[in-house]
């Protein structure tokens, strides 16, 4: 196409539409992108119980290295699998968002050339053939991906599934407060009710400082792309995921600076025993600057470095059992729906 012969107003028309197709393609910023991914063992896909900070319900994990296996697995208040419900149609996936978005912006554009609707696609269908044949190319590598992931993890849903669901009465910040998670119905202030809080696996001060501390530790290592201290406190299933966000925003050549995250609220969902694993899920509302830069001139792309942000997700920690504190590790993080 010879830009010199096309008139202002529709070179813009054009330049607005490739915008668009190619938006999606840029990573989101925050560590998880925003997304609800990881494992929870036998509980990766049933929602885990609400709580004070996160009173809705947790967004389903759209992805996990743990096969659904159990037929009763899974179900929501609706009646469909919670699998189901994170995978969305074509449409709704980045790369459906992408090709949608190019549809519309050649529309807007026939429009404007007076051509009709979709009269400009004639004139763009090498390019939009483009987008299909990338389009293809990225399923067929998914699947080719996700074929070998499933062969290659042993999965994290062998183990009994506990005993049934734990929720909390802890409310306000982690640290402080009662000895054990039986021990008062509201942990440092807040509280659902005043209800006492009930738990398969008792869950001490000491863990919800190591969660806190964890937090911090993980953001900020995303935030330098510190894939080795990253690894250090999540497990492998997440710590590949972390690794592609960061790999995504290198190819467009950006950093995705987060610093001062500081937790503002956070509670305990549940927590069990499973095999010879723990888990613990805890919801936690905190603040974090979160910012994405050009990787070469350090200019800001997008984000606010002078104001930070207010996240709430639902964070879930595994550990062998009988092991420390800091033995904790994150296994999976999901948005509130």
């Amino acid at each position: 196409m010879n830009f010199r012969f096309i008139p202002t107003k529709k070179l813009a028309v054009i330049t607005v539409a490739l915008a668009l197709a190619f938006a999606p393609a840029v990573a989101e910023a925050r560590v998880g992108g925003g997304g609800s991914s990881g494992s929870r063992g036998a509980r990766t896909f049933s929602a885990p119980p609400s709580t004070s900070t996160a009173p809705r319900t947790a967004a389903p994990i759209e992805r996990s290295m743990t096969p659904q296996t159990q037929p009763g697995m899974g179900q929501s208040g609706l009646g469909q699998s919670a699998a189901g419900q994170a995978r969305p149609g074509f449409f709704g996936s980045s790369l459906g968002r992408g090709l949608m978005a190019g549809l519309v912006g050649a529309g807007i554009f026939g429009l404007l050339s007076g051509s009709g609707m979709f009269g400009g696609l004639g004139s763009m269908s090498s390019f939009l053939g483009l987008i299909i044949q990338l389009g293809l190319l990225y399923l067929v590598v998914r699947f080719a991906m996700n074929w070998f992931a499933r062969r290659q993890q042993p999965g994290m849903a062998g183990g009994a599934p506990g005993m049934g669901a734990a929720r909390s009465s802890l409310g306000g910040m982690f640290g402080g407060g009662a000895a054990s998670t039986g021990a008062s119905p509201g942990y440092g202030g807040g509280g659902m009710g005043g209800a006492a809080p009930q738990s398969d696996l008792a869950i001490s001060p000491e863990d919800f400082s190591a969660f806190e501390r964890k937090l911090g530790e993980i953001q900020s290592a995303y935030g330098e792309e510190n894939l080795d201290r990253l690894r250090r406190s999540v497990t492998p299933e997440m710590a590949s995921y972390f690794a592609e966000g960061i790999a995504e925003n290198a190819r467009h050549g950006h950093i995705n600076k987060v610093s001062g995250a500081k937790l503002l609220q956070g509670d305990l969902s549940e927590a069990w025993r499973e095999g010879n694993a723990d888990f613990a899920t805890v919801a936690m509302r905190f603040s974090i600057v979160d910012t994405m830069v050009d990787r070469v001139t350090g200019a800001y792309v997008s984000g606010d470095r002078s104001a930070p942000s207010e996240v709430t997700e639902i964070w879930t920690f595994t550990r062998p059992s009988g092991t420390s504190v800091e033995d904790w590790k994150l296994s999976a993080i999901q948005q509130t729906a």
